[in-house]
């Protein structure tokens, strides 16, 4: 399968456009919340922008596009470097076309999914180190991931999270997930985040496993 035709509609023809913008306003974000730029430069950029948003949504559709092309034919461990991100355009974690997610990349080294990047300012939590919500949902993606690969995918039923030592800010991280055991259509799946050689945080995950036609069900779509 082409890289094109795994994404969703919405990005038909202004692929590399919408990753700019998505660009853009990431480092938007990462400016709010460092700048001290003066009271009226600050007013007067939020007019700006609010001009710029009035003109976007002139061009949202009703009812949305959807934001996610996984009932696309299966991603397994067999594919020749599966995309999930592709999939996944406007994914919080590793969305190239969300300005919310870092973006985190994906790999796969079977039987383990593998997500690498670097959280910035933006994604801070205690001082100097990164939000545990941010590290919970990066846990998340990564053990759907290796839910996937393995032919095993479903929804989250519950994850835990165990934090050994504070993750730090701009230093590369690499979380690690692994399917553990089956039993029927429960998943158990087990997670690890690495940083500077230390694994920082782990996680388990309890997954129920569903086919193509549940998960098109429980997302609402025809």
């Amino acid at each position: 399968m082409s890289a094109d035709s795994s994404l969703p509609p919405a990005l038909a023809g202004r692929e590399s456009e919408s990753e700019e913008l998505a660009d853009a306003v990431r480092r938007l974000i990462a400016l709010c919340t460092s700048t001290t730029a003066p009271a009226g430069v600050t007013r007067a950029a939020a007019r700006e922008l609010n001009a710029v948003a009035d003109r976007l949504e002139r061009h949202v559709p009703d009812p949305p596009h959807p934001m996610t092309m996984l009932l696309a034919p299966s991603i397994t461990a067999d594919d020749e470097a599966p995309d999930l991100a592709a999939r996944m355009p406007y994914d919080v974690v590793v969305g190239r076309h969300s300005p919310l997610a870092p973006p985190l990349s994906v790999e796969f080294e079977p039987p383990k999914a593998l997500l690498r990047g670097t959280f910035t300012r933006p994604y801070q939590g205690p001082p100097g180190c990164v939000h545990g919500a941010v590290i919970a949902a990066s846990f998340d993606l990564v053990c759907a991931a290796a839910n996937v690969i393995a032919d095993l995918p479903g929804p989250t039923a519950r994850l835990e999270i165990r934090y050994r030592r504070p993750t730090l800010l701009d230093v590369p991280c690499l979380f690690e997930g692994e399917v553990e055991s089956q039993e029927g259509r429960r998943v158990r799946t087990v997670g690890r985040l690495i940083q500077q050689d230390r694994v920082t945080v782990e996680a388990a995950g309890d997954f129920v496993m569903l086919d193509r036609a549940d998960i098109a069900r429980m997302s609402g779509r025809p």
